[in-house]
């Protein structure tokens, strides 16, 4: 909370004046996110048939979302577990649906092309690829979100092996 009263530049007494709490402030900060970044890949699926296409957007649409702001994101991952009164679970249940809707998106991909694999399992691996971004990311050497996206896709659809393979084929 010091933290943030200094970057808004505002004394703590003053932020608690429009928080009532550390613990609002992250569930609206949560909830914000989560609305924006579903709201978001609603709108960019719209319209678009291919699967792959769809997990290309997901991807996309994640990457591009957290590395605008990357403070979020890890404020997503090391401060889920201290929400309560009601806060925790809205929260919880806004995660149930953003991580249903890229299971979704890999059930219609396994539909497409006849693949079996555990849907879940693949979601959650995904998630694993994308959300330490803020650990490792430097965008002189990483590229912007449209680059990391696209590489991460082929990583994740096609695998490390693959990925070459296919540029090699596509040439």
């Amino acid at each position: 909370m010091r933290d943030l009263s200094r970057a808004a530049g505002m004394s703590l007494a003053g932020l608690y004046y429009y928080f009532e709490s550390k613990e609002k402030l992250l569930y609206l900060i949560q909830r914000h996110t989560f609305a924006t970044i579903l709201e978001r890949l609603r709108r960019r699926l719209e319209g678009v048939v291919d699967p792959e296409a769809k997990i290309r957007l997901f991807i996309h649409n994640h990457l591009e979302y957290f590395l605008a702001d990357q403070k979020a994101m890890k404020v997503l991952s090391h401060e889920d577990e201290v929400l309560k009164n009601g806060y925790g679970a809205e929260i919880a249940g806004m995660k149930r649906e953003y991580v249903r809707a890229c299971v979704d998106l890999l059930e219609q991909l396994k539909r497409a092309r006849g693949l079996e694999f555990s849907s879940r399992t693949a979601a959650l691996s995904l998630f694993g690829m994308m959300n330490w971004i803020y650990t490792w990311y430097n965008p002189r050497k990483d590229g912007g979100a449209e680059e990391l996206a696209r590489s991460m896709a082929e990583i994740f659809l096609y695998g490390i092996n693959a990925s070459s393979g296919r540029r090699k084929a596509q040439s």
